[in-house]
């Protein structure tokens, strides 16, 4: 979809005809979150392709959909599709996407199911020019404010909470987009860490309790760039990269940075812990710890705590490889490969043949079979969430010739959802809320299960006494930093379909 909004026209939100699209999942954990980027370059140079090679940085944290908006100071545009950041954007779709200023999404549905119409960044025309906003979280009170946006005459076109965040600035007074901004924010309670883009301007904001990372850099031709994860600022060459603090508004125009605190950081900090166990990139740094540092750590507390007598251990590519070296380091037992992952795949949006998906993990993941042969196995992962995933893999390596295999998580068991933009499932759909640690080993067909313990895991992040303090594991323990309405699925808010 491509649109254009000159910065005079009113009242038309730039979205497109439903159309969904359903992946076909090939993994068990939890689903991707979302990617943001902004770029503000004074020269307005390559600022959507700037934004492209963020995204693509970015396209870990989330596979469905990508869009693009940028401004010229004249007139916006947008262009988002379903797909990959690479089928997206082709040199024809950036070509008309220039300006000096833009901002990026790439998209797995939390709120809003997987449609056209809910693709980001939400493009509207307002009495102040256009406005655009991408945004990676979840307000567990975005249907309160859906309500009462409904409630005073607003059409809404989309299904998400970023649409009713986008409506409710276009609507707040004030006399700039910061200003509106501050005034608006107080009402939103959960997780956003939002890129904005105005006219002439893009603005980083992020919640009080800093849920979701997001950082900002100056790069080195000139202008900022500010993104979910700082790996995406490094592919854009950026220097003096920092943290958008919780409840800060940064405002990028004019090659100036400009940053306010609008709002107290909570009390609480509920950094969500996930992104050091599996969601962000091991070259990524947030809270001024290094991911894959974290993550090996996380494997050498996983030793200590779930010691196992073994042959080897091998991880399940990619974000457990960290874990499985630590691991490995501090058991003594040999590291190696096992499984092989096809990192191309992606989510493939084609059906497979009811033979091939007959054998399910397969699709995703081939054995070693030299490496595995006669031994005892460790197979270290980062998470247990549905439980889909795991026993396939202890029968492929049983299959390759292992004479027992031992799993260890480098995470305690996942018994409650999140409501904070990690699609994980409901309590229902989890495996840990359903039954204890014996009996999933006995249903994945493991010889042994351990999981870290949530001490241990917060001594891998850094505290050193295990404390949660500054980080949010509800979803380990059920105990939330927001409180959270009953659990909905995203598909809550579809009241007309397409």
């Amino acid at each position: 979809m491509h649109s254009d909004i000159p910065i005079t026209a009113t009242g038309r939100t730039a979205v497109a005809d439903d159309m969904t699209v359903t992946p076909v999942a090939l993994s068990d954990g939890p689903r991707e979150e979302c990617g943001v980027i902004g770029v503000a370059r004074p020269d307005g140079e390559g600022v959507a392709q700037l934004a492209f090679f963020g995204l693509f940085a970015l396209q870990h944290r989330g596979q469905e959909a990508a869009g693009i908006a940028v401004s010229d100071g004249h007139r916006a545009r947008v262009h988002k599709a379903a797909g990959l950041v690479t089928n997206v954007f082709t040199p024809e779709a950036l070509a008309p996407l220039n300006g000096y200023h833009g901002i990026g999404h790439t998209r797995y549905s939390t709120t809003g199911i997987n449609s056209d119409r809910n693709i980001q960044p939400f493009l509207v025309e307002t009495m102040h020019g256009p406005l655009a906003l991408a945004h990676n979280g979840n307000l567990v009170n975005a249907g309160a404010l859906r309500d009462e946006l409904l409630g005073r005459g607003f059409a809404l076109s989309a299904t998400s909470d970023s649409e009713v965040m986008t409506l409710m600035l276009a609507a707040a007074g004030g006399s700039s987009w910061e200003e509106r901004i501050e005034r608006t924010i107080p009402a939103w309670k959960g997780a956003y860490s939002l890129v904005i883009l105005g006219a002439d301007r893009v603005i980083a904001v992020r919640d009080p309790w800093g849920f979701r990372p997001l950082s900002v850099g100056r790069l080195p031709t000139g202008g900022h760039a500010v993104a979910s994860e700082t790996c995406a600022l490094a592919t854009l060459g950026c220097v003096d990269i920092d943290e958008v603090q919780p409840g800060e508004i940064v405002t990028l125009c004019d090659g100036e940075m400009v940053r306010r605190q609008v709002l107290a950081p909570a009390t609480d900090a509920a950094r969500c812990t996930f992104e050091f166990v599996y969601f962000s990139r091991p070259d990524s740094s947030w809270a001024g710890r290094n991911v894959h540092d974290v993550r090996q750590r996380l494997g050498t507390e996983l030793a200590h705590t779930c010691p196992v007598d073994a042959d080897v251990v091998i991880p399940v590519p990619d974000s457990s490889i960290p874990a499985a070296i630590g691991f490995a380091n501090a058991s003594g037992l040999p590291f190696n490969d096992g499984l092989i992952k096809n990192r191309y795949i992606g989510r493939t949006f084609i059906e497979p043949t009811q033979d091939i998906r007959e054998r399910g993990v397969a699709l995703k993941f081939n054995a070693l079979g030299g490496n595995l042969a006669g031994k005892r196995v460790v197979m270290i992962d980062d998470s247990l969430v549905r439980g889909t995933t795991a026993g396939p893999l202890v029968g492929l390596i049983r299959e390759a010739g292992a004479t027992e295999v031992h799993v260890r998580i480098t995470c305690p068991p996942i018994t409650h959802a999140c409501h904070f933009g990690v699609d994980m499932g409901h309590d229902g759909d989890l495996m840990a809320a359903r039954l204890d640690t014996e009996a999933i080993c006995e249903e994945i067909g493991a010889d042994s299960l351990g999981f870290l313990p949530l001490d241990a895991m917060m001594r891998a992040v850094g505290n050193a006494d295990g404390s949660n303090s500054g980080y949010c594991n509800a979803c380990f323990t059920g105990t939330y930093p927001v409180p959270v309405a009953p659990p909905g699925t995203k598909s809550a808010f579809e009241g007309v379909l397409g």
